[in-house]
């Protein structure tokens, strides 16, 4: 199976589609990182909030896969912002991952009111400088806040990791990344839980191409060059999810799932929410 790519604006090539492991923890969540690469996953989304980093670090290191055919992002957690905690807690995100560089780390939400975000862009700045990570983005960050990096360093983004699926399609925000060259991830890109999946539309246009539901929405995002990150402990799903690129939805189509717009699943608004 080849999986499409997209290159990142500071020429970083990643595939199209990721692996999400956000509750994937200890043994159980060891195994389904393993039967993920097995599945044919090579982009790995951790975060330090996640608590899970070792455990993908090791069901890399043990897959007997080239390290350099993996692309790993792990993330910055809220209560690590600040220049000096930045360079601490990248340090020991490494070191859990077992790896000397780190593909993609990015500011995991911006906590406004704290006010150290930009502190933490310019440590990963240096970070990146320094050639410890190869690529330096964001997630949750509003136009406002991106704005302010960008203003302030010169330093665009190459990612920006926010929630995403036909019920909080953010067009909006989208387009201003796409504008400045941001490659928009989507984070729960099936919805949480099954409904999404359940809608009657998305049912009967994964019927018309012969597709599973999952696999019709994750064609929605990158048909319209985003890059989802499903997530599934399950070897049958891991392996569907992965194999959503062998055609095309119309138009008419894509707006129909993207006309479920409802709002945010879990009322995280980044500009109110503070993740610690």
């Amino acid at each position: 199976m080849t999986i499409p790519t997209y290159t990142l604006n500071d020429g970083l090539v990643v595939p199209a589609l990721g692996f999400g492991t956000y509750k994937l923890t200890e043994s159980d969540g060891f195994d389904s990182i393993a039967s993920a690469i097995e599945a044919g996953y090579r982009l790995f989304d951790t975060a330090a909030l996640y608590g899970n980093e070792a455990e993908v670090g090791r069901a890399i290191a043990e897959s007997g896969i080239p390290r350099d055919e993996f692309i790993v992002t792990t993330k910055l957690r809220g209560r690590s912002l600040g220049f000096d905690e930045t360079m601490m807690a990248f340090e020991e995100s490494r070191q859990l991952l077992g790896l000397d560089v780190v593909d993609i780390y990015l500011i995991h939400w911006p906590n406004p009111r704290l006010g150290r975000y930009l502190d933490s862009w310019k440590a990963m700045i240096e970070l990146k400088d320094d050639s410890l990570i190869r690529s330096i983005g964001v997630c949750n960050f509003p136009q406002q806040h991106l704005e302010k990096l960008i203003d302030a360093t010169g330093v665009v983004p190459s990612i920006n990791q926010i929630e995403l699926h036909p019920y909080f399609p953010q067009q909006e925000l989208r387009a201003f990344n796409a504008e400045l060259g941001i490659q928009t991830e989507s984070w729960s890109p099936l919805g949480r839980g099954y409904e999404l999946l359940s809608e009657q539309v998305i049912v009967d246009v994964a019927a018309a191409h012969n597709v599973t539901p999952a696999q019709a929405v994750l064609r929605w995002h990158t048909q319209q060059g985003l890059l989802p990150l499903p997530k599934s402990a399950s070897v049958e799903r891991q392996v569907t999810n992965l194999d959503a690129f062998g055609f095309d939805l119309t138009q008419a189509e894509l707006d129909s799932f993207t006309a479920l717009e409802r709002g945010r699943l879990g009322g995280l608004d980044p500009e109110t929410t503070e993740i610690m």
